[in-house]
């Protein structure tokens, strides 16, 4: 589905990738750990399309490193950043509708599913999104992503500064989403998330991938952790 080869990226004369490589199979959710400033937000937004890079990004057997992040997107790649960017203006309904790529198509994924897995999101359909709390903005966020039929998303950080319960909420709509055969690329700091809805971890440090395998391979690496994780 997505294979990165080789990534590097840039802001400016700062070289923050370093040769970054990795997969994501269809379905699968794999996660991307590491400590804040490793380069895990600018690996996504390098593969959007967003900062300077170099390197080898396929996606559904085509390269895509050379395009816009409006091509990459009009693709069937999706991103949900962690500034919650919603309309603020606009009601909840009206954010969903704006997630939508062509009208004439039927995707995998309609208003009324959105509504059904966040009752609060139902109850507040024709409330200005600015009006929502931090959770329900997250969740608008990610249901708004869906709503263009994504073949990949790639989600960064939807759990930070959210309740419990509402963490629980949007690791039941990452795992809902793999599900529905659409492959998910998670950047998250809870390592509980991560473990329990990931087929496979990468972990990065230094802007190099410094360590991948299964969930429990990585839970059982206890080094890994302290060497590239814990505080």
């Amino acid at each position: 589905m997505l294979k990165v080869k080789d990534l590097h990226a840039f802001y400016g004369k700062s070289h923050i990738l370093q040769g970054v490589s990795f997969e994501v199979g269809k379905g699968e959710i794999v996660s991307l750990l590491g400590r804040n400033g490793v380069g895990r937000s600018t690996t996504v937004n390098a593969i959007m399309g967003d900062v300077d890079r170099t390197g080898s990004i396929v996606f559904n057997g085509e390269e895509i490193a050379g395009l816009d992040a409006y091509q990459i997107s009009r693709k069937g790649l999706a991103i949900v950043l962690e500034n919650r960017s919603v309309f603020p203006a606009l009601s909840v309904r009206e954010n969903l509708i704006l997630g939508v790529k062509d009208m004439r198509k039927v995707g995998r994924w309609k208003i009324e599913d959105m509504f059904e897995m966040f009752p609060s999101l139902a109850r507040r359909a024709d409330v200005p999104a600015g009006a929502l709390s931090g959770g329900e903005q997250q969740m608008l966020v990610m249901c708004r992503a869906l709503m263009g039929d994504p073949d990949l998303i790639m989600v960064d950080e939807p759990t930070e500064g959210l309740a419990p319960k509402v963490v629980e909420q949007v690791a039941d709509l990452l795992t809902e989403i793999a599900k529905r055969g659409i492959s998910i690329l998670l950047i998250e700091q809870k390592l509980t998330i991560a473990l329990k809805i990931s087929a496979r971890i990468y972990v990065m440090g230094h802007g190099r991938i410094v360590y991948q395998g299964t969930s429990s391979d990585f839970e059982n690496n206890k080094q890994v952790r302290k060497d590239w994780l814990e505080v």
